[in-house]
């Protein structure tokens, strides 16, 4: 029997409850034996606006973020090549391994943009997606992709984190409180 892996991928600048719900709810409904989280050196639907904290410091902060829970691992290839991530180029790599099937988690605020990634035709053969919802997806979605997922709604979002963390504001509601003493130390957001 193959090993049933699902993808998560994003900028993580920072990493947030929103993202680690995501994934505990998919492992959970879909039994996955494990979830690789793989930030983005810089995606490429936002090269004009990279991310704000270093790539180190978002490998750092997606790894206590994610310490806790043992199925969770941390990728960064796409760290490691940097310029733009393209998801394909990722799940290519990982496709090698015959011993496992792939999944790429997205949220159901990613499907209006999917059409737009890198052959994305590629990707739905590939690792077919696993989506998070919080309601009911478009009947459009529907079809294309292989199950959905009712997750409970965290309207949380990184730009408003680093808004908050920048206004001196607690974040301890959306972020880790190793992420958020990670942030403290290294000084990040502070702008």
């Amino acid at each position: 029997m193959k090993k049933k892996i699902g993808i998560l991928g994003g900028s993580f600048d920072p990493v947030h409850f929103g993202h680690l719900n995501l994934a505990v709810n998919i492992i959970e409904a879909c039994q996955l034996d494990e979830v690789l989280f793989v930030p983005a050196f810089i995606s490429p639907f936002k090269e004009n606006a990279p991310p704000k904290a270093s790539a180190q410091d978002r490998k750092q902060m997606l790894s206590l973020a994610i310490e806790p829970v043992g199925q969770f691992r941390l990728l960064d290839w796409e760290l490691q090549r940097k310029g733009p991530s393209f998801t394909i180029d990722t799940i290519r790599k990982l496709s090698l391994d015959t011993s496992s099937e792939f999944h790429l988690l997205l949220g159901d605020d990613q499907l209006e943009n999917f059409a737009r990634w890198k052959e994305a035709g590629e990707l739905l053969r590939l690792a077919p997606p696993l989506i998070g919802t919080r309601g009911k997806v478009a009947i459009e979605f529907q079809e294309k992709f292989s199950k959905q997922v009712t997750i409970p709604r965290f309207e949380i979002s990184s730009t408003e984190i680093r808004k908050r963390l920048s206004e001196k504001k607690f974040c301890g509601h959306l972020v880790p409180a190793t992420v958020i003493e990670y942030i403290q130390e290294y000084h990040l957001y502070s702008e």
